[in-house]
């Protein structure tokens, strides 16, 4: 039997991440063409009922102590070699994100395994995993072999779907007794960011705006398109700079990843930057008087136009179907 692909769980706040769901959907993706056992490690004190979540694992391992209930890299890392040497696990998935980034450096330093980072696809070829990594933003996509299947593999959040990862089955659940001596950093305090008015991530329909806007009361035309459509409004950086929406409608690398059914792109170029945080959206509109903007080359459909006469149009259109 191949050995087993381990998972490390992310959980916040008292909640499991959606990143692990996707992890664990992967994970599960391998081990179908490999039949390889899928475990998943849960760190933090009192996180025995979130194991119930983790139903797409054949096992689970708690490592049930405070001092991992927001841990650092260092001591994350730690039970994370613990474990992987316990279950003779080769292959190790853990999430690109703000929580879990800078485990995989200490953890490959420590082990000795390749680390492939920002991970957006996997496949297997023989005894081979090839994990195709997303480099300066998005613009360079290289493939990485790990022959064996053996190494640590970073994966990127959104690239894979979270529903293949959700099991109703309770999980095998082993407790690993482990002593984590107390990091250097300590985290002390939670600040919750101040949230805006409308949570784009949550959105089924967006419409973006970009710099084709032109001016801050051409902002209202998209408002009123999004208000017919069921949505809400957001953009690319040039108009946050600008102070026409706020901080909290920002899409993009230095904004919010989104993925909304329908993602309507007014006047947005394209960008590396912004189509980070478009792409998984699941149909992709975008007008654009420039025939040539990087935004047609991934859109599922374009029209090439002016936003400031596409929108009127539109608004009178979906008003009208709306009846």
């Amino acid at each position: 039997m191949a050995k087993p692909i381990l998972v490390l769980a992310e959980q916040h706040r008292g909640e499991i991440a959606d990143i692990t769901f996707e992890m664990l959907g992967a994970a599960r993706a391998v081990a179908g063409a490999t039949g390889a056992p899928v475990f998943a490690l849960l760190l933090g004190s009192d996180a025995v009922p979130l194991t119930a979540r983790l139903g797409a694992a054949d096992k689970v391992f708690l490592v049930d102590t405070p001092t991992l209930d927001a841990p650092v890299p260092s001591a994350a890392a730690t039970a994370l070699k613990t474990v992987q040497e316990q279950a003779q696990a080769d292959l190790v998935f853990i999430g690109c994100t703000n929580i879990s980034l800078g485990i995989g450096p200490i953890l490959a330093t420590r082990t000795g395994l390749p680390l492939v980072n920002f991970c957006r696809a996997l496949r297997v070829e023989g005894n081979a995993l090839v994990c195709t990594s997303q480099l300066f933003g998005g613009k360079i996509a290289a493939d990485v072999k790990l022959p064996d299947m053996r190494g640590i593999v970073c994966l990127y959040p959104g690239a894979f779907p979270a529903e293949a990862g959700r099991g109703d089955k309770p999980p095998a659940v082993e407790k690993v007794p482990l002593l984590v001596d107390p990091p250097k950093v300590i985290f002390k305090q939670y600040l919750q960011p101040e949230t805006g008015d409308v949570d784009i991530t949550k959105q089924s329909v967006l419409v973006g705006v970009g710099r084709g806007i032109q001016t801050q009361d051409n902002v209202q035309l998209a408002e009123e398109l999004a208000q017919a459509l069921g949505g809400a409004v957001c953009a690319s950086r040039p108009v946050i700079d600008q102070g026409w929406l706020p901080l909290s409608r920002q899409v993009g690398k230095s904004g919010l990843s989104v993925k909304p059914r329908v993602y309507l792109a007014f006047g947005i170029s394209g960008a590396p930057e912004h189509w980070e945080g478009i792409q998984n959206s699941q149909c992709i509109i975008a007008i654009n008087t420039d025939s040539k903007a990087p935004i047609f080359d991934g859109a599922h459909y374009g029209a090439v136009a002016d936003a400031l006469e596409v929108l009127p149009v539109l608004i009178e259109k979906v008003k009208a179907r709306k009846g």
